[in-house]
């Protein structure tokens, strides 16, 4: 089965959309308050897998299955990302209601 050719340039659009992103994440990263490099560290990471992602899909989808575990790499450290940042939004949201 061939893969028509403007999924892959989806997909590409997609990856140059997240490199875009990474532009405000690197200036955040150079901040002087040490909790905002922090959530500029997650976000720089969150970029990171969501890439590895695309890559992973596109490459398995455009050139060989056998790259499909780029994509389950992805996925596995994209669930590790969001869950950080939901225990540290939930410890935010604690503080400031006590």
């Amino acid at each position: 089965m061939d893969i028509p050719g403007w999924f892959v340039w989806l997909f590409l659009g997609l990856a140059v959309l997240q490199v875009l992103g990474l532009v405000p994440v690197i200036r955040r990263l150079r901040g002087s308050d040490s909790a905002v490099r922090f959530e500029a560290r997650l976000d720089l990471l969150d970029v990171v897998v969501s890439l590895l992602l695309f890559g992973g899909m596109v490459l398995s989808l455009a050139v060989a299955e056998s790259w499909f575990w780029l994509t389950c790499a992805g996925f596995a450290l994209m669930a590790a990302v969001y869950a950080v940042k939901g225990v540290r939004w939930l410890r935010t949201r604690e503080r400031h209601t006590a």
